[in-house]
C-alpha cells in the first residue's frame, strides 16, 4: 500500500480524505488559532479525524501541516518538529490501510517582483517543511491550494532537492484563473514539464466549478488528476462558517468526473467523513476512464499566463532574436549598468510584430550574466505574457534565470561540450525547462547530416540516462552558411526530416546563419524557411520585422494546411502588393489614447514615467491637469484591461507601481492648500488572519486613484479598526479575509460601526467572501478583486459625502 505511483496505476478510483480545519473547529480549535499548534497540543484529536476518514473509505489521508512553514507557524513551534510529529500521527493512524500525503500549503508570501521573497528563499522554506514530513513517514508530497505558479514550482523544486517521493500539486482557480492569472491548462502544462506525478485542483468553490477546471486540465495532459471541491460555498450561521452541500449531492456531483478521466477524488473545506463515505460508496466498483494522451508529446513553453506548443500540428513558431547585445552598443552599455529599458522596448516591438517567443541574451563584455539575466527575466515577465527563451553559455546564469521565471522557459542551449548535459540538462529536468539540443562537440562544426545526427543521438542517450524526457528536447538542426559550405542547407533539411520522422523530435534553426556573406539575405532566409517548414521544422530564430520572412511563414502555413481557411493569411495579406509587403502591425510609441504619460502608465514603464512628467511640466502643463486627464484615465484603462483579462496581476501591479512613482515625483506640486486630497480609507486583514496579499494590492490601487489609505496590516482586532476609522475620519473601511475560520470577524467590525453610529461605509473582500456573505453581515459593499474595490470604494465615498453634506 505504500507505493503511491503503483496505486495510481490501479483501475479503481483513488479516494482522498476531506477537510481538516472545520473538523478541528468543532473539536476545540479557536478562531484564528493555528491548526498545527492545536494539533501539537491535541494529537489525539488529529489522529481520530484521520481514522474517521479511513473508516469512511479514504485511501489517502493528508497531514495537518497545511500552514506548517516558518512563515506561518507560531514562533514557539519548530518547523521540522511540527511536520515530523503531524506526519507521524497520520502514519500511525493509516497503518497499512491508507497512504499519507504530506500537505504543503502556500506561504502567504509571493515571489519577487510580486512579493518580497526570492524563489530560492521559498524553495528553502519548503525544503525545511518537507524534510520534517519525510522524517515522519509520508508517502507523497502534496502541495495544496496554491494560487501562484511560481510558488507551485518552488514546492516541486524543493521536493526534488530533498527526496524522490511522488509529488502532487494542487492549484485553486476562480472563474477559470488563479489569483495571478494562470489557467488550468497552463498550470497542467508547466507541471507536466516538471514531471510531477499528480495534478490537482481544490477549494475555490463547489463541485460544479471544479468540473470545468478538471476538463480543462484533462484536455492537455495525461497526468493523473485529483479534484477536491468544497461542500458548496461558505455561509455564516450563528457566527460560524458552514458549508451546506450535504454528503449525497456532493458525492453525486463529484463522482461524474470519474467518467471523464479523473482518477482521484476527495473533498476540501466543509467536507467531512460523511461526505467521503458517500463519495466512496458512489465510486465503488467504478473503473478509471483511461483517456488517450492529448497528442504527441512535444515541447511546450509557458509563461505565468500563456503557453506555446512547439509541435508538428502547431504553427511554426517565431523566436524573436533581437534581445542580444551583439552589434548593439547602446544595449551593451545599458546591460553594463544593469538596466532593462531597451530590453523592454525590443521585447514589445517583437511581440507586436508577431514573435511567439523571445530569446533573451545578455552576454556582453563586463556584464555579469548571472546577475543580469534574472533582472531581464523579471522585467520582461512583469511587462509581457510572451514566453521566454533564456540564451546563455553560463550554467549559473541559466539557473538564476530559471529561478526568476514563473513558468517553463526554453533554454538555449545544451551542446556536446563536456559535462554540459550533466549540469544543464539535469537543471532543465528539475525546473521543467524545455531546451535546445545543439549538435556541436569539440572545436569543429559538423557539416554533414550524418555527423550531426551522430552527435544528436549521443546526446539523446545521455539525456535518457539522466531521466530527461524527450518532450523537453528541441533539436537545433544547425544552419551553417551556404556561401562557404554549399551542402549546408541540404544537410540541415535532412536533419530536420530525420528528427521528425525517426525520433519524433521538434527542431529549430538560427535562420539568418544560412545566408551569411550573401547579398539579398532576406530572400535567401525566407526561401530556406519555406523549405525547412516543408521538411518539418517547428520553430526558427529570426528578426520578426523581416517582411519576406513573414510572407514565407504565412504562405507556408496555408500550404501545410495549418492555417484553416487561410484565415490568418487573408487577414494580413488581403491588401498585399509586391512592393507593399505584408500588413504588419506598426510599432507605435504612443499606441494608447492620452499621450506619452498615459502610455507609460498603461505599459508599466516605471523607469520612464518621472522623466515624461517632467517634460510635460516643462511644457507648461498644470500638474493637476496631468493627474486628472492623463494619469487617472490611464490607470482606469489598466483596470479595464484587467477585467477583460487582457492584463493579469503582474501587469496590474506593474502599472500601479508606475502610477505611484509618477505621483511621488509630482507630489510636492499637488499638496498646496490640501488640493486634490480625496477620502480616507482604512484597510485591514481581520483578526486571526495573516494573509495580506490581496489587501496590499487593493491599497496600492486605491492610492493610485488619489485616496488616502491607512493600512493597518493583518490580524487586526475589530476594535482597533474602528478606532482608526474614528481617528482618521475615514469614509470607508475595507476588510479582507482569506480563511473561512477568520471571515466571521468581519461581522465584529460591522457591529461596532453600527453600535457607535459611525458615518462610514464598510466593504469586504477575500477568497472566501461573496456578495451573499457581505449582505448577510450587513457590509455596504463587496469587491472580488482590486479593480472592483476601487469602483466600490468610489461609490461608497460618494454616498458618505452626500450624507455628510
Amino acid at each position: 500500500m505504500r507505493d503511491f505511483r503503483r496505486t495510481l496505476r490501479d483501475a479503481t478510483i483513488l479516494i482522498f480524505d476531506g477537510g481538516m480545519g472545520s473538523l478541528l473547529q468543532r473539536r476545540g480549535l479557536k478562531p484564528g488559532q493555528s491548526p498545527e499548534q492545536f494539533g501539537m497540543t491535541h494529537p489525539e484529536v488529529v489522529a481520530t479525524i484521520h481514522k474517521e476518514y479511513i473508516q469512511a473509505g479514504a485511501r489517502v489521508i493528508t497531514t495537518n501541516t497545511f500552514g506548517a512553514t516558518s512563515y506561518k507557524l507560531p514562533r514557539d513551534l519548530g518547523v521540522f518538529e511540527t511536520n515530523e510529529t503531524m506526519a507521524r500521527i497520520a502514519r500511525q493512524a493509516a497503518g497499512g490501510n491508507a497512504l499519507v500525503a504530506g500537505s504543503v500549503g502556500p506561504t502567504g508570501r509571493m515571489v519577487a517582483p510580486l512579493g518580497d521573497v526570492s524563489f530560492r528563499e521559498l524553495v528553502d522554506v519548503f525544503k525545511e517543511q518537507i524534510k520534517g514530513l519525510l522524517s515522519g513517514g509520508v508517502d507523497l508530497i502534496l502541495g495544496e491550494t496554491h494560487y501562484d505558479l511560481a510558488e507551485a514550482r518552488a514546492v516541486v523544486v524543493a521536493a526534488r532537492e530533498v527526496c524522490d517521493l511522488p509529488v502532487g500539486i494542487s492549484m485553486t482557480f476562480e472563474g477559470g484563473l488563479s489569483l495571478t492569472g494562470t489557467t488550468p491548462e497552463v498550470f497542467a502544462l508547466t507541471m507536466g514539464n516538471m514531471g510531477i506525478d499528480l495534478l490537482a485542483s481544490n477549494c475555490s468553490a463547489g463541485p460544479e466549478e471544479l468540473v470545468l477546471v478538471a476538463r480543462a486540465m484533462l484536455r492537455v495532459t495525461d497526468i493523473p488528476v485529483l479534484i477536491e471541491p468544497n461542500a458548496g460555498l461558505p455561509e455564516l450561521v450563528d457566527g460560524a462558517t458552514v458549508f451546506r452541500l450535504p454528503p449525497d449531492p456532493f458525492a453525486s456531483a463529484v463522482a461524474v468526473l470519474a467518467a471523464e478521466g479523473v482518477s482521484c477524488l476527495g473533498g476540501c473545506c466543509g467536507t467531512t467523513p460523511d461526505h467521503i463515505r458517500a463519495l466512496a460508496a458512489t465510486c465503488s466498483g467504478k473503473s478509471v476512464y483511461r483517456r488517450e494522451a492529448p497528442g504527441k508529446p512535444c515541447p511546450v513553453v509557458t509563461s505565468r499566463t500563456m503557453s506555446v506548443e512547439v509541435g508538428f500540428d502547431s504553427p511554426c513558431r517565431l523566436i524573436g532574436e533581437r534581445i542580444n547585445p551583439t552589434g548593439k552598443p547602446a544595449l551593451t552599455e545599458e546591460l553594463q549598468r544593469f538596466e532593462t529599458r531597451r530590453i523592454i522596448s525590443l521585447a514589445e516591438e517583437q511581440v507586436v510584430q508577431g514573435a511567439d517567443l523571445l530569446d533573451v541574451n545578455v552576454g556582453a563584455p563586463m556584464v555579469d550574466e548571472a546577475r543580469m539575466l534574472p533582472l531581464a527575466v523579471t522585467a520582461l515577465t512583469r511587462a509581457l505574457s510572451t514566453p521566454l527563451c533564456l540564451d546563455s553559455i553560463s550554467v549559473e546564469a541559466i539557473r538564476a534565470g530559471l529561478e526568476a521565471y514563473p513558468g517553463s522557459a526554453l533554454v538555449n542551449s545544451i551542446s556536446g561540450e563536456a559535462e554540459r548535459m550533466d549540469l544543464l540538462g539535469a537543471l532543465c529536468r528539475d525546473y521543467g525547462a524545455p531546451f535546445i539540443l545543439l549538435p556541436i562537440k569539440g572545436r569543429n562544426l559538423p557539416v554533414t547530416a550524418p555527423e550531426r545526427l551522430a552527435i544528436i543521438e549521443e546526446l539523446l542517450i545521455k539525456a535518457e540516462s539522466l531521466r530527461i524526457p524527450r518532450r523537453l528536447i528541441l533539436v537545433d538542426a544547425l544552419a551553417l552558411t551556404v556561401s562557404s559550405k554549399p551542402e549546408a542547407a541540404r544537410a540541415c533539411l535532412e536533419v530536420i526530416r530525420h528528427c521528425r520522422d525517426k525520433w519524433g523530435l521538434a527542431s529549430t534553426v538560427g535562420l539568418s546563419n544560412i545566408s551569411f556573406g550573401l547579398p539579398a539575405r532576406d530572400l535567401v532566409n525566407s526561401t530556406f524557411l519555406a523549405m525547412a517548414m516543408g521538411a518539418g521544422i517547428t520553430t526558427f530564430i529570426a528578426n520578426p520585422n523581416a517582411g519576406r520572412i513573414q510572407e514565407s511563414l504565412a504562405a507556408a502555413e496555408v500550404l501545410l494546411g495549418r492555417d484553416r481557411q487561410a484565415a490568418h493569411f487573408i487577414s494580413v495579406y488581403a491588401g498585399w502588393t509586391p512592393d507593399a509587403g505584408p500588413d504588419l502591425p506598426a510599432v507605435q510609441k504612443c499606441d494608447e489614447e492620452g499621450g506619452p504619460v498615459a502610455v507609460a502608465v498603461i505599459k508599466g514603464h516605471k523607469d520612464r514615467i518621472a522623466e515624461l512628467l517632467r517634460e510635460r511640466l516643462d511644457a507648461g502643463v498644470d500638474p493637476f491637469t496631468l493627474v486628472d486627464t492623463e494619469m487617472i484615465p490611464a490607470i482606469a484603462k489598466v483596470g479595464e484591461k484587467y477585467e477583460k483579462r487582457e492584463y493579469f496581476l503582474p501587469q496590474l501591479l506593474l502599472c500601479a507601481e508606475t502610477m505611484q512613482v509618477g505621483f511621488d515625483s509630482i507630489k510636492h506640486l499637488l499638496q498646496r492648500d490640501g488640493a486634490h486630497a480625496r477620502d480616507t480609507i482604512i484597510m485591514a486583514t481581520v483578526e486571526g488572519d495573516i494573509h495580506d496579499i490581496g489587501k496590499n494590492i487593493v491599497c496600492l490601487m486605491l492610492k493610485n486613484f488619489g485616496y488616502t489609505v491607512v493600512d493597518l496590516g493583518k490580524d487586526v482586532r475589530a476594535a482597533d479598526i474602528v478606532d482608526a476609522a474614528v481617528r482618521h475620519k475615514a469614509s470607508v473601511i475595507g476588510l479582507s479575509a482569506l480563511m473561512t475560520t477568520t471571515m466571521v470577524h468581519m461581522e465584529d467590525t460591522v457591529r461596532l460601526v453600527r453600535e457607535q453610529g459611525l458615518d462610514c461605509r464598510i466593504m469586504v473582500g477575500g477568497a472566501v467572501v461573496s456578495q451573499a456573505y457581505a449582505d448577510l453581515i450587513g457590509a455596504h459593499g463587496y469587491a472580488d478583486d482590486a479593480v472592483a474595490a476601487v469602483r466600490v470604494a468610489t461609490k461608497l465615498c460618494s454616498e458618505v459625502a452626500g450624507h455628510r453634506s
